[in-house]
């Protein structure tokens, strides 16, 4: 299941009932005190996580209704639903999906009592029809006393009685239905069974908070190393040792036990008497070991700097968040983190940033920051930002998706600004392309630093993907584009429209220029060697074949299953595949010279 959107009501700074969107990355930003914790730690309450439990404080101080309400909306669904033996159905059986299609979850807190009580509910569009509108929260005895009444006598013959989904699909097809969009109790009767299923299939919601502590005595730290120290003793050779200390241990006590109860016996009788040595549980392993971290200078990590435990504890955190969903029916996993850019100095923020990236490319996995540094948030994908402001007047926080008026504003807000050193904007289909490029740039930098330029570190070329770019990208295409710098378009070959937006760059006569690349795609520049160091396969690369899919094919099991995702080998293949690349390897897969030739245009380019 896929978090699509959440929606808060009366929880507390939010009153009225707002929405966010979420995708496979997303950033909530703003200011501080504007309401992106109180998001998270929703999430955390709506699946039961560990770090915040709903209160009756949580409630809007503003409304006078008596409760706060959490709604998730989820795509990816279950196919099916077992409720028992006799009773498979699915969400659209029972009319529980949205108009979109999509399932929305509401849980809402009635707030009477010092703890406050839960309701779990669907909000669907459901049968309007009188008499047909409770149908899931009925019982056997009373669905078969409607059916009873409602149908003919043939179609009640033919119903299976015993099962409820039956029952409902012959009463809801006795007539034409109505359907507007309904709340449906999940607390009583098939209803009840419905969320008892769904509940162990929701996502795995972890929350890693920005004010927590960082010690190595941390859960997040403890938590692993001792599932470290259980795998480890679950091993079947160590196993096979213990199992022989404890047998040894057995044999000479119990040997010690039986002489101390016969001498016992010869002092008196009548308490030996009914006493028999017996071996009592055997130990627990797992209690005697403990693992600690220290570096190779023997500082402990709580005695390290705050920037170092926090990058620790945030590893720590993402390996629990692992093991969990690997140790439970859950087949998707949601990280959560505040500011993960905290106390991290920018070199580790930009690799934290492409991890939570890539784990966000893994099937089943979404990731939820929330910050507000501009040089955090300049490196993120402007359509993974969510904006969270207060209204003005009325101080209620409300959230923005995308938007170039939203971006303008959010760039004034963070105080991202445009890097007016560039002197060429260097357009591309999307990301991955940005990565291959400034890999080769690297390579092609380092055998010949004074002819071709490493796009990874010089200010004069800024990558605009054209596919979505980052918010800082987007900053300075905005701006840039009204300071007149040229733009070098490079586009694959495979899509004919890309073809007409060169000829139409190209026709500007102010210095841009486009490129169609000779081969299929980007990809098709990568020596097999390059794809076999980083993904272990044997392919061959054509001009015109297209390389992800053939690796996806390379990488298929014998039983069919396909282990990797294309777009996930088109990351791999942008990072590891083009960091394998070589002078010698480029010079055999590109006999024509062409990236050489793009990066050559470029350093022209920038010296107009």
């Amino acid at each position: 299941m896929k978090l699509v959107a959440v929606a808060l009501k009366n929880f507390r700074g939010y009153q009225e009932e707002q929405w966010v969107s979420f995708d496979d990355l997303t950033t909530v930003v703003g200011r501080n005190d504007v309401g992106k914790s109180t998001i998270l730690e929703a999430l955390d309450i709506f699946f039961g996580g560990h770090v915040v439990k709903p209160e009756v404080t949580d409630k809007n101080v503003s409304t006078l209704e008596d409760f706060f309400q959490i709604t998730c909306k989820f795509s990816d669904l279950p196919p099916q639903l077992s409720l028992d033996a006799q009773a498979t159905t699915s969400f659209s059986k029972e009319f529980l999906l949205d108009a979109d299609g999509c399932l929305q979850l509401q849980k809402r807190w009635i707030c009477l009592t010092a703890k406050p009580k839960e309701e779990v509910r669907a909000v669907c569009e459901h049968p309007s029809n009188e008499g047909l509108n409770d149908l899931v929260t009925l019982g056997n005895a009373a669905l078969k006393k409607l059916a009873k009444e409602r149908l003919s006598d043939t179609d009640y013959a033919a119903v299976n009685k015993a099962s409820n989904p039956h029952l409902r699909a012959a009463l809801w097809a006795s007539e034409s239905l109505i359907l507007e969009e309904a709340v449906v109790p999940l607390t009583k009767e098939d209803g009840g069974k419905i969320w008892s299923k769904l509940a162990s299939q929701l996502p795995y919601f972890a929350l890693f908070q920005s004010d927590r502590k960082s010690t190595d005595a941390d859960d997040e730290v403890q938590e692993p190393m001792k599932m470290a120290v259980a795998a480890a003793l679950a091993e079947e050779s160590v196993q096979k040792l213990l199992d022989d200390v404890v047998e040894a241990v057995r044999v000479k006590a119990t040997d010690l036990a039986t002489r101390t109860h016969e001498a016992l016996a010869e002092i008196d009788p009548a308490i030996a008497e009914g006493l028999i040595p017996e071996f009592k549980n055997d130990p627990r392993w797992s209690g005697l070991f403990s693992v600690a971290l220290q570096g190779s200078n023997g500082v402990a990590i709580n005695k390290r700097g705050s920037g170092v435990r926090r990058l620790i504890l945030v590893s720590f955190f993402k390996a629990e968040a692992k093991r969990m969903i690997e140790s439970n029916e859950k087949t998707s996993v949601i990280y959560a983190l505040e500011e993960p850019e905290t106390s991290q100095h920018p070199r580790n923020q930009r690799i934290l940033l492409d991890s939570f990236e890539k784990m966000s490319e893994v099937p089943g996995t979404q990731v939820i920051l929330t910050s507000h540094s501009p040089g955090f948030v300049s490196h993120l994908p402007a359509e993974s930002l969510r904006y969270v402001r207060k209204d003005p007047v009325t101080g209620i926080p409300f959230v923005a998706d995308s938007g170039d008026d939203l971006w303008a504003e959010l760039a004034d807000e963070l105080g991202v600004q445009p890097d007016n050193r560039v002197k060429v904007l260097i357009c591309v289909e999307g990301p991955h392309d940005v990565t291959s490029i400034q890999r080769l740039s690297r390579m092609l930098n380092q055998a010949s630093p004074e002819v071709y330029p490493d796009l990874t570190s010089d200010r004069r070329f800024a990558f605009v993907p054209q596919g979505g770019g980052t918010l800082r990208q987007w900053v300075s295409n905005r701006y840039l584009k009204d300071l007149d710098r040229v733009e070098f378009h490079l586009y694959d070959n495979d899509v004919d429209e890309y073809k007409e937006t060169a000829r139409q760059v190209n026709a500007r006569g102010d210095g841009s220029l486009a490129i169609i690349t000779s081969k299929l795609m980007m990809e098709n520049y990568l020596h097999p060697d390059a794809v076999f160091d980083a993904l272990g396969v044997h392919i061959e690369i054509t001009a015109e074949c297209n390389v992800p899919e053939v690796v996806v094919e390379a990488t298929r099991t014998t039983d069919g299953v396909r282990p990797v995702r294309k777009q996930i080998v088109k990351s791999i293949l942008a990072d590891a595949g083009f960091g394998h690349m070589t002078l010698e390897r480029l010079e055999e897969s590109d006999p024509d010279g062409d990236v050489k030739g793009w990066l050559e245009t470029l350093v022209e380019m920038s010296r107009r």
